[in-house]
């Protein structure tokens, strides 16, 4: 069972990217920092989903505003097997990084 850093992404813009999948017979407790590197504000989505384009009901944040160099960070999020941690963005210069622990189901 992996820690620490589990996912990590340079989210393009337009674009779905998954930044961590639940591996099988496992459960994981998630945080994630979408930091914005750019110097204009961008418009960011994250989901909890079953694939790598979220259902409207998978969104746990959704065109959520970050301004030049800012962050947006969620923590706690439990993830069952086979769910995707997925961020979109608007812009480019938008990382996304996933940091937990999976555990045995």
């Amino acid at each position: 069972m992996a820690s620490g850093r589990l996912g990590a992404s340079d989210v393009g813009a337009g674009a779905y990217t998954t930044v961590y999948t639940c591996p099988a017979s496992t459960f994981a407790v998630v945080s994630i920092n979408i930091l914005n590197r750019g110097n204009s504000s961008a418009s960011v989505r994250l989901a909890i989903a079953d694939a790598s384009t979220p259902t409207a009901g998978e969104f746990i944040e959704y065109d959520t505003e970050l301004t030049a160099k800012s962050l947006l960070e969620r923590t706690g999020i439990v993830m069952q097997a086979g769910k995707l941690l997925v961020v979109y963005t608007n812009v480019a210069n938008i990382s996304a990084v996933a940091f937990g622990i999976e555990t045995a189901a």
